[in-house]
């Protein structure tokens, strides 16, 4: 008899306790903010962006 039995059972629920969690983690990321910080870290990003768009450098294409 073999000694490494599973119990399939257990190993599925076990692995819906698993995906459980990981979507829990997602949805915190996701929807943890405060409408407060969300506004905030998109006024940041638009500035950082802005930023970055300023620096650019123009490279006008030449003709030969």
């Amino acid at each position: 008899m073999p000694d490494n039995v599973v119990n399939f059972n257990k190993v599925r629920k076990s692995k819906a306790r698993h995906q459980k969690v990981l979507r829990a983690a997602e949805n915190r990321v996701k929807f943890g903010m405060k409408k407060s910080e969300k506004d905030k870290a998109k006024a940041l990003t638009e500035k950082l962006q802005n930023h970055l768009d300023g620096h650019k450098r123009d490279n006008p294409k030449t003709d030969d």
